[in-house]
């Protein structure tokens, strides 16, 4: 089963939900936990294990070698505009580059070979049962799909179907979120209860329901806001699989790098509610 952890915006507590409930799920069930959220992943911080391996990930971007007839065709097929013809040279952008190949393979000179250059980082632990995978992109990279998908590539190769899969996505709605998302089986959109939350959560629930992908929705900091995100769900028939208490206990376990279930048993008995649901959703013979 391959779950995805997201949200409309940022700060709602995704990164506390995926870290905590992989490491719940961990004490008697195969999982491993991947941190997508490439630009900035600080599951790390919570979850402790040994080393297993590193790896640096590249991606492919043309390099203009200078003896070309400068017919134009490699600007005119490149649609996100990563090649601009002067006078009597080719300029490439490489962070606008998306690596599809067109201006190298359609090239009537050769003159534009693919060349690797380094995205980011993949760094693999391992704590018992629980499995820790999570993406770096370095700094300056404009694009982090490219890295999501690599490093997605990877857990499905080194992971077989007996592991619980989940995903911390990046925050918001775009590109990255997609490719995070688009083929796992089961969305958790982590949510709270003030305006803003709302407000996210719409257009999180409507991408999701573009991609046709079963989802459920998590409430965190419930009693700080009012009742529009029950309200919204209830006319909206959205399953709610948990809501954590507003406690300050929680930020002070967070901001300490630590975990919250083991501390505050209110958390403890939610993340309990979410496994009973998982149990329930494979045994109607999902995935």
């Amino acid at each position: 089963m391959k779950i995805a952890i997201a949200s409309g915006k940022g700060g709602t507590g995704k990164t506390t939900l995926a870290t905590n409930l992989a490491c719940f799920l961990g004490k008697h069930r195969n999982v491993v936990l991947v941190d997508l959220d490439v630009e900035e992943p600080n599951s790390g911080i919570f979850i402790k294990g040994d080393h297993v391996c590193g790896e640096d990930k590249f991606k492919m971007i043309p390099i203009w070698q200078g003896k070309c007839s400068l017919c134009g065709l490699c600007q005119e097929v490149c649609n996100f505009n990563a090649i601009l013809q002067l006078a009597n040279e080719l300029v490439i952008f490489p962070n606008l580059c998306h690596s599809c190949y067109a201006c190298s393979e359609l090239c009537p000179d050769l003159a534009i070979p693919m060349a690797p250059q380094k995205i980011g980082e993949l760094r693999h632990s391992k704590n018992n049962r629980l499995s820790f995978v999570e993406g770096r992109l370095d700094i300056g990279q404009e694009h982090a799909t490219p890295l999501i998908a690599q490093i997605k590539k990877y857990v499905s190769d080194h992971f077989s179907n007996d592991f619980i899969q989940i995903y911390d996505a990046p925050p918001g709605n775009s590109c990255p979120v997609i490719e995070a998302i688009k083929n796992v089986d089961l969305i958790f959109l982590v949510t709270e209860p003030t305006p803003f939350g709302l407000h996210d959560l719409k257009l999180a629930v409507e991408i999701v329901r573009k991609l046709n992908k079963s989802f459920g929705i998590v409430i965190n900091r419930e009693g700080i806001g009012n009742n529009e995100v029950l309200e919204y769900c209830r006319q909206e028939h959205l399953p709610i699989l948990a809501k954590i208490p507003d406690n300050r206990h929680i930020a002070e376990l967070y901001s300490r790098g630590e975990l919250v279930y083991h501390a505050i048993p209110e958390v403890a008995q939610q993340l309990f509610h979410i496994e009973q649901y998982l149990n329930d959703y494979l045994n109607e013979g999902h995935p």
